[in-house]
């Protein structure tokens, strides 16, 4: 699986507000990765706030919403499946690069947990559910809160 090699993060989130921002699209898949995420935060210590939006389409935008207005980080959840059009790369495209510029544009991080499928087991195979091999939610909250940490860290000038 992907997940192979994945580092172990283990951090203290206090003091730190994070929002979850999550697509309303396959409705079981996201709340598993919406589960993940809400666990590892709440084991961390981090205020949460959770947004649900249409789509991944619609992450970017609400994710800079949230963090122009006081969130640390932001841990993007979204799932996209591949049809028989092109609106699969359309939308993948849109919200990858949407949600790095966001982050590049705000000096904040956003945890990327946006899933982008063949089938719909692929996603219920990385979204944390009972039997998933991966659990990406959690993933994409453990690299918001590492990041939120390293850039808190780093001295002024």
């Amino acid at each position: 699986m992907s997940g192979d090699g994945a580092p172990e993060i283990t951090t203290d989130g206090t003091g730190l507000k994070v929002t979850i921002v999550a697509g309303r699209w396959h409705e079981k898949i996201a709340d598993g990765l919406i589960a993940g995420a809400r666990r590892v935060l709440e084991a961390a210590g981090a205020e949460i706030t959770e947004i649900r939006v249409p789509g991944s389409f619609e992450l970017p935008v609400v994710s800079k919403a949230a963090l122009v207005n006081g969130a640390n980080a932001v841990v993007a959840l979204g799932v996209i499946i591949r049809g028989g059009t092109p609106h699969f790369e359309f939308v993948a495209d849109a919200a990858t690069s949407g949600l790095t510029r966001v982050a590049i544009e705000t000096g904040k991080p956003i945890g990327f947990g946006v899933l982008t499928l063949e089938d719909e087991q692929q996603g219920l195979d990385r979204a944390g559910l009972p039997g998933s091999s991966e659990d990406k939610g959690a993933e994409a909250a453990s690299a918001a809160l590492a990041t939120a940490l390293i850039i808190r860290s780093i001295p002024t000038r």
